[in-house]
């Protein structure tokens, strides 16, 4: 157990943990209480309207790519993660204000998530580099995994609380009291210690930087492959608000309690995982491989599962599977990237894994919509064993036996 937590022995990655599982719980709240917003108040169940506000989220992540990879690279990034804190709050604000006053329209729901999404294409390359500035080079693997850890505490219980307030208080105070966690993340930055940060040296400020992070992925052939299944799983597969909220809705007709439970039972699945990862020193290449594999074949047996329970418990599975791929290849990425061009590469990582939403996510709800939630599992189960195949050509193409 001391191996799995080795890394909360640093006081800053303690400090830095505890204010982002706050803030964490208080992000996944706001999203159950947005897609149930759209899904059951706004729409007439539209999977569609889900799909374009996941687009306007994650969209931005391709779209402002120069400027975050070099914002992540070159500015102070605890400064910069207090001021998108900041942003954060403010939109989370202007939503929760027009949802309690009862004057939120559907367009309002799109604006803020375009918002929130702008802002986050700068947070996110921004909070998974800083992790490196926190730990030395030996706890970064175990630090990564943590981090990850901690999103997905927090995506456990995060829809839990929504699912049991919104019948309570409604939609609009849970965006109001996720204001209030980011309070907490700001406090936690500004709690660190700065003569214990690992200062990283930054690279010089000239034009064409992104280009060369581009060189760089281009000239090794483990991240082009790594970024290709990270693509299919993000653009197709990740889309889990989208399938969860429409099967719990159309097929299972359930309620705002059981959705978040639902969402949560998934969470836990993704806890398991990162808890797994944490172990490792260092996640091995067949893991991906497995992990991808795992992923689709769970998605098949959910998309025909017809009890509530036994679809959760699928979930749970998925849930570990998930997380094993996304936090093994980020482990793999970041050891193995020079760290001047670590910013770049996580930014172009990030926005190959989220980028593809606003393609995948309206092509997810469309499908749904059109032919049923059952088929549109289809596309993630394809997603996970099309991904499985990348890695598994790459290994064959280096003639590295698939199980070392």
């Amino acid at each position: 157990m001391a191996r799995t937590f080795r890394s909360l022995a640093v006081y800053n990655f303690r400090v830095w943990s505890l204010g982002g599982i706050v803030s964490n719980i208080g992000t996944w709240m706001q999203r159950t209480a947005q897609d149930w917003l759209v899904l059951t108040q706004l729409t007439e169940q539209n999977a569609t309207a889900l799909g374009i506000v996941m687009a306007l989220q994650f969209g931005p992540m391709l779209l402002l790519l120069p400027i975050s990879g070099y914002a992540a690279d070159h500015f102070d990034r605890r400064k910069l993660l207090i001021g998108t804190q900041l942003a954060f709050a403010a939109s989370a604000l202007g939503l929760g204000l027009l949802t309690v006053t009862g004057h939120v329209q559907l367009w309002h729901v799109y604006f803020f998530a375009l918002v929130s999404g702008c802002v986050a294409a700068i947070d996110a390359p921004a909070r998974q580099t800083f992790v490196s500035d926190l730990v030395e080079e030996s706890y970064l693997s175990n630090a990564v995994a943590l981090n990850s850890l901690s999103f997905n505490v927090a995506r456990m219980v995060g829809p839990a609380v929504s699912g049991l307030l919104i019948p309570w208080v409604g939609n609009g105070w849970v965006f109001l009291l996720n204001v209030l966690t980011f309070v907490a993340m700001i406090v936690s930055l500004c709690k660190l210690r700065k003569n214990q940060m690992h200062a990283r040296e930054r690279p010089p400020r000239v034009r064409g930087q992104l280009a060369e992070g581009f060189r760089y992925v281009w000239a090794r052939p483990d991240l082009k492959a790594i970024l290709l299944m990270l693509f299919l799983m993000g653009t197709f597969g990740l889309n889990f608000p989208i399938y969860i909220s429409t099967m719990a809705v159309t097929v299972f007709d359930a309620d705002a309690s059981h959705y978040g439970l639902l969402t949560s039972l998934m969470a836990v699945g993704s806890v398991t995982g990162a808890l797994l990862s944490a172990r490792r020193s260092r996640p091995g290449p067949m893991l991906l491989f497995w992990a991808c594999a795992l992923f689709g074949g769970c998605f098949v047996m959910a998309a025909l599962m017809s009890n509530f329970w036994l679809f959760g418990g699928l979930l749970f599975v998925l849930g570990i599977s998930a997380q094993t791929f996304t936090t093994s290849a980020n482990s793999m990425v970041q050891l193995s990237t020079d760290p001047l061009m670590r910013g770049r590469v996580m930014a172009i990582l990030l926005a190959t894994t989220l980028g593809g939403t606003p393609v995948g996510a309206p092509i997810v709800g469309w499908v749904a919509d059109l032919f049923g939630p059952r088929w549109a599992m289809g596309i993630g189960a394809a997603s996970g064993l099309w991904a499985a195949l990348v890695w598994f050509r790459y290994q064959r193409s280096v003639r590295t036996p698939l199980a070392t």
